[in-house]
């Protein structure tokens, strides 16, 4: 695979992977900004500007737009991250040049009609009213709040108080400040060459501002914890969210940590927590982790669902566990299966021109470097079991977990508060 980075003759850079088998070009963009640049008591402005992109643009209200959509049988859709927003267009070759005006109307003309703002609004607020009666939902915002508390992680990303009070204005006010040439990256893969991409970057993007005007977002810093909270629901069974601070996406100990979060709770059924809470002592079904490298804060988050007797019971299991992994560490063998399998998966990431873009767009916001796929597995390969130990004392914790806990579980350990639903 050959990574070119293109420069437009307005100077937009991109990275593009040519490739003509198929008449498909996949398009991914991202602005620097996300659901943390929404201001106070107007949280969820990012997220109602996403749900607004299809809704009419330039002189195409949203009936007239969505039937252009379809007649070009194009794909486009954009997210709200905590940190980017995140743009995802798909087209056939020989409807580009109509799909790259249709891009560029979304992002520089957007039209925001009082009617389809209304509509929008009813539907997410309908969404936000299912959401607190999902316990995993309920369970990972009341993680956030826990571990976040007033810095914009700690936010829901459209709570409704503020979903109702969202203007016009504010939604124009966002895309103004954020949706801007100094803080985009993009890729693109499939039937384009750099020439004519070049002018599709122009077409697309050179009309957005040069800069951007983005409000600085502080360090987030989670409690040492233990902290544990219950949410009440009447499940019969609970969820809960537990972790703490990670490493961060530019640490040296990243790819170390990112190796150990396999062997814990990343590897399926291979890993630590799998094995001692579900195989050994049958106390859930499902108990996975993560590493999550935002931009202000890192952490390490793992997920259990289990019977409401059993919660207090899987919880100390998995404590144990993170606190004896801590201290000895993983295995040789534990860390050699971990390296074959991560390195010999990789490939997988790779298997279609949407699945390439979408990761040399992340290699771009991480700022990993142009040839970061050609050395990701040599990185990974040489993890060593000191190293590997090392980042296991500096990054598990099991005494000191940030968890929440959502259901009605019997007797859960060590809980500091009760709330309910809200």
């Amino acid at each position: 695979m050959i990574i070119q980075e293109v420069t437009s003759p307005g100077g937009i850079k991109a990275w593009l992977v040519e490739s003509h088998a198929n008449p498909l070009i996949a398009i991914r963009f991202a602005f620097r900004g996300g659901a943390s640049q929404d201001a106070p008591r107007k949280e969820g402005v990012a997220y109602f500007v996403t749900a607004m992109m299809d809704e009419g643009a330039g002189d195409l209200d949203a009936t007239a737009f969505q039937e252009r959509e379809q007649e070009l049988a194009m794909r486009m859709d954009i997210d709200a991250g905590r940190d980017v927003m995140l743009g995802t267009v798909q087209t056939l070759t020989e409807n580009k040049d109509e799909v790259f005006e249709l891009v560029r109307l979304v992002l520089s003309q957007p039209r925001f009609d009082e009617d389809a703002m209304e509509r929008v609004r009813a539907q997410i607020l309908a969404g936000l009213k299912f959401d607190e009666n999902d316990p995993e939902t309920v369970a990972s915002l009341a993680w956030d709040k826990l571990a976040f508390r007033d810095h914009p992680y700690g936010r829901r990303k459209a709570p409704p108080p503020s979903m109702a009070a969202i203007t016009r204005d504010d939604l124009r006010d966002y895309v103004k400040r954020v949706f801007a040439r100094d803080k985009l990256s993009i890729s693109v893969v499939g039937d384009i060459d750099a020439e004519a991409l070049g002018k599709a970057l122009d077409t697309m993007f050179g009309d957005l501002p040069e800069h951007s005007d983005l409000v600085t977002v502080a360090e987030a810093k989670l409690p040492t914890g233990p902290t544990r909270e219950v949410i009440v629901m009447d499940v019969p069974q609970s969820v809960a969210q537990f972790g703490h601070t990670g490493i961060g996406r530019q640490d040296d100990d990243f790819i170390p940590a990112y190796v150990l979060n396999y062997i814990i709770g990343g590897g399926g059924f291979s890993s630590r927590l799998m094995e001692e809470v579900r195989e050994k002592r049958g106390l859930a079904y499902s108990v996975y982790s993560n590493l999550y490298p935002y931009q202000h804060a890192a952490v390490f988050i793992g997920h259990v669902a289990t019977k409401n007797e059993a919660v207090g019971q899987s919880l100390a299991v998995i404590e144990e566990e993170l606190q004896r992994l801590a201290e000895q560490g993983p295995s040789a063998e534990e860390l050699e299966s971990a390296k074959a399998y991560l390195t010999g998966a990789y490939a997988l990431r790779f298997e279609s021109s949407s699945s390439i873009a979408s990761q040399l767009l992340w290699i771009q916001i991480e700022d990993l470097g142009i040839d970061y796929v050609t050395r990701r597995n040599e990185l990974v390969e040489a993890v060593t079991l000191d190293d590997i130990k090392r980042v296991a004392k500096r990054m598990l914790a099991g005494d000191s977990l940030i968890t929440t806990i959502v259901g009605k579980p019997v007797e859960p350990a060590d809980v500091t508060s009760v709330g309910a639903p809200g």
